[in-house]
């Protein structure tokens, strides 16, 4: 009876994850519904660049060839590069759409990239908008992405709207391991949870994100959360503490051109903010690595290795995560039969995370393009 009732735990959680957390599998791609009244916002754009030669120029042609019917301005920031990423921008659009500037050197206290976002909002304050759009330098946008955004935060009344792109999924590591990281994602921050004033629940995608600048202003700017390493989050959690609208949605026409070629790259990329998001606890790391093996690697041990009926609720929670992986694993055309193996894809992830707990006690937490942060702060909400 013992091993029945252990085995019956997995089986409980994805009974719960299935029915009862949002719905955040169904992965809905929640594309751009056009107003009436076309969206006549200022809106500047804010792009923080740190070595990004080899792609930046198709982000900013993207966005200079945006179908907006709003005053739009582009800054990009040059967090001292060094492979010519000014100049590769600079080329990408006319001068009278495009400022390009320089950051100072980073103060103490700040990450990289908000101190990079921080100084673009300098500059672009002078134009007096009514949102920033935040973006990084690999995302390709729609051309009517910008309006699609506007539109959302104007007709609904959300203070930060934000989508989630669609991600490079070309290499065989990509294929792996990338739905899962969007499945993984939107398990921890539901959208219909972000979107609900009742819950504390924020989350944002910072790659393609929309704040409207009075929010931004009394939330205290980006210097309120200029240590947060998961910066996007951080600041959707900040936003909905101060009473303000969250919205975080999925599309396919706005994508990332950044590829990860191997398994070790997306390793670090996934590294580089797992025991942050965990608030570098050891004790909720330990939780973490005891909820994975429960959650993910539990129900097809008991499935294989188990007997009546530790191996029906294995199956039966086995089928619920496959069914539940289903959705992402078409958003990435991706076949059915790569369902069942979410168990090996959580095993990578969870073996990424504890290496992220390493490098955080060997003081190089956060390492990413050259730069190590001493960052505390984990993402709110």
């Amino acid at each position: 009876m013992p091993l029945a009732l252990l085995a019956a735990l997995p089986l409980a959680i994805w009974l719960y994850l299935f029915f009862f957390r949002g719905q955040f599998w169904r992965m809905r791609d929640i594309g751009a519904q056009p107003s009436i009244t076309p969206p006549s916002a200022r809106v500047a754009a804010v792009i923080p660049a740190r070595n990004e030669a080899p792609i930046v120029s198709q982000a900013i042609a993207s966005l200079a060839a945006q179908q907006y019917p709003g005053e739009f301005s582009i800054v990009l920031v040059d967090d001292h590069s060094s492979d010519g990423t000014a100049a590769q921008a600079r080329a990408a659009a006319p001068a009278d759409r495009l400022a390009v500037v320089s950051a100072a050197p980073l103060p103490p206290g700040w990450t990289g990239k908000l101190w990079a976002v921080s100084e673009g909002i300098r500059v672009a304050e002078a134009r007096q908008p009514d949102y920033f759009l935040l973006t990084d330098a690999d995302i390709v946008h729609a051309p009517d992405n910008l309006r699609g955004l506007v539109e959302r935060a104007e007709r609904d009344g959300y203070d930060l709207v934000s989508y989630m792109v669609k991600l490079a999924c070309g290499t065989p590591a990509e294929r792996l391991l990338i739905p899962a990281f969007v499945f993984f994602f939107f398990l921890l921050y539901p959208p219909a949870w972000i979107r609900d004033p009742r819950r504390f629940t924020a989350g944002a995608a910072g790659g393609c994100l929309l704040i409207r600048r009075t929010m931004l202003e009394r939330i205290g700017g980006i210097a309120a959360i200029r240590d947060a390493l998961i910066d996007d989050c951080a600041l959707a959690a900040a936003v909905k503490r101060a009473g303000g609208r969250v919205w975080l949605g999925l599309t396919a026409d706005t994508r990332s051109i950044r590829e990860y070629a191997t398994f070790r790259q997306i390793g670090r990329m996934i590294s580089r903010s797992a025991f942050t998001q965990l608030r570098c606890s050891l004790w909720l790391l330990a939780a973490t690595i005891a909820g994975l093996a429960v959650t993910y690697l539990a129900p097809p041990v008991l499935t294989v290795a188990g007997r009546w009926p530790g191996a029906a609720m294995g199956l039966a929670a086995w089928l619920l995560m496959s069914l539940s992986y289903l959705p992402v694993l078409r958003f990435y055309r991706r076949p059915w039969f790569e369902a069942p193996l979410l168990p090996l894809v959580a095993l990578f992830y969870l073996a990424a995370t504890i290496h992220s707990a390493i490098a955080w006690w060997r003081g190089k937490g956060g390492e990413w393009k050259g730069r190590s942060q001493a960052v505390r702060r984990g993402p709110g909400g």
